[in-house]
């Protein structure tokens, strides 16, 4: 069955390579589930951006039966760039549905912390060391609810751990929670009297 395909160019001209992008990229997910109903695609340059130095952003909806799955709007200054963070995210989200209907759903793995230890910004990837000294490679699509360009070297992050044959991968990396205003919290472990007494000494 011919995939379902709508294409649309929202503040940017008609492009035939960028519409072939597109159409190749569905088409792995159409081999990937067959009975998707429709797959949207809008690619746009946001108006803000058209003056000052151009960002294009790729939105997919796609329609299986029950679930409608919705790709967050990603952004980059080269739309392959853009359409593939987009199709790698809906791609992930239509594997879960389809492990759901297999009864293969995983257990939800606990997230570590980690140091962002190195950043290439031109290519959008990077090295994310554990507190083990372990290095977990991540790119741009990884990241949730977080922009790439707010990350530099030695920021704290979690993510969860992901095992491939590339290595180590780290997956859905947030910003790590601040333990405090003014620095680390004092840890529970130290005595009661020992705090009383730095308290008396000053």
């Amino acid at each position: 069955m011919k995939l379902p395909l709508q294409i649309s160019f929202e503040g940017v001209a008609h492009s035939d390579a960028v519409e072939a992008a597109v159409r190749k990229k569905a088409e792995k997910l159409d081999r990937f589930a067959r009975d998707i109903m429709a797959c949207r695609v809008a690619v746009g340059l946001p108006e803000k951006h058209k003056h000052q130095g151009k960002s294009y952003s790729v939105r997919i909806d796609l329609t299986v039966p029950g679930h409608e799955l919705v790709s967050s709007r990603k952004q980059h200054e080269d739309v392959y760039v853009a359409l593939r963070d987009a199709f790698n995210g809906v791609g992930r989200m239509l594997e879960e549905v389809v492990r759901k209907r297999r009864g293969e759903v995983k257990p939800h793995p606990l997230p570590m912390r980690g140091t962002v230890a190195r950043l290439s910004a031109d290519e959008g990837i990077g090295f994310i060391r554990s507190l083990d000294g372990t290095d977990y490679y991540f790119d741009r699509v990884n990241l949730v609810d977080l922009d790439f360009e707010q990350l530099a070297e030695g920021t704290q992050v979690q993510f969860i751990e992901e095992v491939a044959g590339e290595g180590p991968q780290a997956k859905r990396i947030t910003l790590a929670r601040q333990q405090g205003a003014d620095g680390p919290v004092q840890p529970e472990s130290e005595p009661v009297s020992s705090r009383r007494h730095r308290r008396f000494a000053r």
